[in-house]
């Protein structure tokens, strides 16, 4: 699903149940490629039409400047994410549809299934604790990644609104869905799948 996640692919190699660390790293270099394309055709589907409109109708200085201070929530503390977090109950991620999304997602069900038909024993992520652990905190990272975007989209939007490009507010408001914030609601379910694997909290799960 998203930007930054191809690059850590590369320093984060999918774990097998079966030894043999060539083919571990094999494995690891096909699943970066796949989930490579995948990001890069997920971000050009929704960051040209933001793109367009910001070098159309924004000054360079605008764009920077308002790109700038929606970074800086990328250095927030991970605490804040969690208190902002929407709910800690599985089912009502579920229920708001992040499995669809999941679906075609960077490291999602169909891609999953399509490594899954060469390379039986592939996973995401093992069953240790280390590699639950990496895919628990990598979490915060795309969700602070797309928290960013999700503040950039929104006012690009707002000033879409007043600047009366309605159609354009539609185009914005939809790229913002699928693109910063149904990853981030599929960050907060990853994770409370896996906290209490983490951290021994209980009564996340279902």
């Amino acid at each position: 699903m998203l930007l930054p996640l191809a690059a850590m692919h590369y320093y984060n190699f999918m774990l097998l149940t079966s030894p043999g660390q060539k083919e571990l790293k094999k494995i690891g270099g096909i699943a970066a490629v796949y989930n490579m394309i995948a990001n890069l055709l997920w971000t050009a589907v929704f960051l040209i039409p933001i793109t367009i409109f910001c070098y159309t109708f924004m000054t360079p200085k605008m764009i920077y400047t308002l790109l700038g201070v929606s970074l800086i929530p990328i250095f927030f503390p991970n605490s804040l994410f969690d208190r902002i977090q929407l709910s800690k109950n599985a089912d009502w991620y579920k229920k708001m549809g992040v499995k669809y999304i999941n679906t075609f997602a960077q490291n999602g069900r169909l891609l999953n299934e399509i490594l899954r038909k060469k390379y039986p024993n592939y996973k995401v992520v093992s069953g240790s604790k280390a590699s639950i652990k990496k895919q628990y905190y990598q979490t915060y990272f795309f969700e602070k990644f797309h928290f960013s975007l999700f503040l950039f989209f929104t006012v690009v939007m707002i000033y879409a609104g007043i600047q009366g490009h309605f159609q354009w507010v539609l185009t914005l408001a939809i790229s913002n869905l699928l693109y910063n914030i149904y990853p981030n609601l599929l960050q907060q379910y990853i994770r409370v799948k896996l906290r209490s694997a983490v951290t021994g909290q209980k009564g996340f799960l279902n």
